[in-house]
Order: C-alpha cells, then structure tokens, then sequence
C-alpha cells in the first residue's frame, strides 16, 4: 500500500468516512490525518483496532510505540 500509515489505514478501513464511522469522528478529522500524516495520540488505538492490526500503532506513532507489539 502507498501512502503514510494514516492514508494506509484509511484505505484498510474501506476509505476516509468509513474510517471516521469506525472511530466515531468525522470524515473532515481523518481527511486532515491522511493529508498531514500526523494521528494524535487518542486515536492510535482506535484506529489500530478498527482496521483489524493491518497498520499498527507503531506505524501510526514511532514517537509513542517505539517498537512493534511483538518486539521486546
């Protein structure tokens, strides 16, 4: 997939206002997500959750989940 995680996981999710629906924010929220690549913290989870693991927390935020789930 191309794209940043953001844009990745809202493709996953069957696009940006399915996306939104699964989090439960709006479509104009994920739409900045995808295009600055940025997911604030209390979304990373929701979103890891809602698109089934395909883009992990890791790839949303390396600054907050340094390492993959199953690393040490």
């Amino acid at each position: 997939m191309k794209g940043n995680p953001a844009q990745r996981a809202a493709n996953a999710a069957g696009g940006q206002s399915a996306l939104a629906r699964m989090i439960g924010c709006t479509p104009q929220a994920v739409q900045k997500m995808c295009a600055t690549g940025h997911v604030p913290a209390e979304r990373v989870l929701q979103i890891e959750a809602a698109v089934g693991f395909r883009v992990t927390r890791h790839e949303l935020r390396p600054d907050l989940y340094p390492c993959e789930p199953n690393e040490p």
